[in-house]
């Protein structure tokens, strides 16, 4: 357990099965339990993040993202491993440890109009944290509150009485991020916050989210898929595959000198004005099932440096310097990947 950590995820694991209803149904008719494909969506990850810092999290969309900041939000269980808050585990927790975890984790989703509630004004959504947690008591000082946090994140407190419709996206999203503000969050699990948003408005929301990190001293993990946009804000950087973290590093080191070839096809494909007459390409291939990985390395079918081994024995991380871990074979057989190049 890292003991500077705010959160610390162990083992982490979570699968989904088809049609659970059917099979038990089945079950009592015939007696036994019918084959049913299980998706490993998230598997045996190990997460740490530090207090004050901006971890991202980075992966092809179905890699298991989401699934693992819910996890890691209390939003949805996991079905293997553990999650330890503050160095204390979920499962050991007191009632108000479980309070301070429900507060002090809160997540900013990824479609911004659809995590608000479209039958409540705006000073309702955000009051209503306050009122179920009793945070703040009766109708002046909740006003207040709920003012603050419409002025913090730059929406005019006359907003409150608004509908979410009457917003633009980049104002919903800022209202989600008021929301979550509110209660006065350690970490936030951001997801794809800006996806949904105009390339206009992205960068205004970025730089909301590292004046917040500056004024309140908050703890991020950063979810996208945008490399671009994790470089700019990641202090260190996770890159997730098929369930799995195949690389961790500094954000500096991990830009600089890649070393998984996953991480490297998908650094080599950022657009940039450096390369205006480059044609740029897709990782080639597509993410394998969850229902049906692939055996050995889950990447091996799109990787273009793989070996027999690479089909048949999955790696598993090891250390390759400081902070710096990678699953890759190549590293194994003390091998250089950064002595061959990538094919586009």
């Amino acid at each position: 357990m890292n003991t500077d950590a705010i959160l610390d995820a162990e083992g982490l694991g979570r699968t989904f099965t088809r049609q659970p209803l059917l099979a038990e149904r089945l079950l009592s008719l015939v007696g036994r339990r019918p084959d049913i494909p299980v998706a490993r969506a998230v598997r045996s990850v190990d997460l740490s993040v530090r207090r004050g810092e901006v971890l991202g999290l980075v992966g092809e969309s179905g890699c298991g993202k989401s699934t693992l900041g819910r996890m890691i939000t209390g939003i949805t269980r996991p079905t293997a491993g553990r999650i330890r808050y503050n160095g204390v585990a979920m499962d050991e927790m007191t009632p108000k440890a479980r309070r301070d975890f429900t507060l002090g984790v809160q997540m900013i989703f990824q479609d911004p109009y659809a995590s608000l509630n479209p039958r409540q004004r705006v000073g309702d959504i955000l009051a209503e944290p306050l009122r179920v947690h009793r945070l703040a008591r009766g109708g002046p000082a909740i006003r207040e509150r709920v003012d603050g946090a419409l002025a913090e994140v730059g929406l005019d407190p006359s907003y409150r009485d608004r509908y979410p419709h009457q917003f633009s996206g980049g104002q919903r999203q800022r209202i989600g991020i008021a929301r979550a503000l509110i209660v006065e969050p350690d970490l936030l699990v951001c997801d794809e916050p800006i996806a949904a948003l105009d390339v206009s408005i992205q960068a205004q929301v970025i730089n909301l989210f590292l004046e917040l990190r500056a004024r309140r001293a908050l703890t991020y993990l950063f979810i996208s898929h945008d490399l671009s946009v994790v470089h700019h804000v990641a202090d260190r950087v996770a890159i997730m595959y098929l369930g799995q973290i195949v690389e961790f590093a500094p954000a500096a080191e991990l830009f600089a000198t890649p070393a998984h070839p996953y991480t490297r096809t998908l650094l080599s494909e950022i657009p940039s004005v450096r390369n205006r007459k480059r044609r740029f390409h897709a990782v080639r291939g597509e993410l394998p099932s969850p229902l049906r990985p692939p055996p050995g390395c889950a990447f091996h079918p799109r990787c273009a440096f793989a070996m027999d081994r690479c089909r048949i024995e999955a790696p598993t991380l090891r250390a390759i310097g400081t902070g710096r871990t990678v699953s890759c074979h190549l590293f194994a057989d003390e091998r250089d990947p950064n002595d061959a190049s990538v094919p586009s």
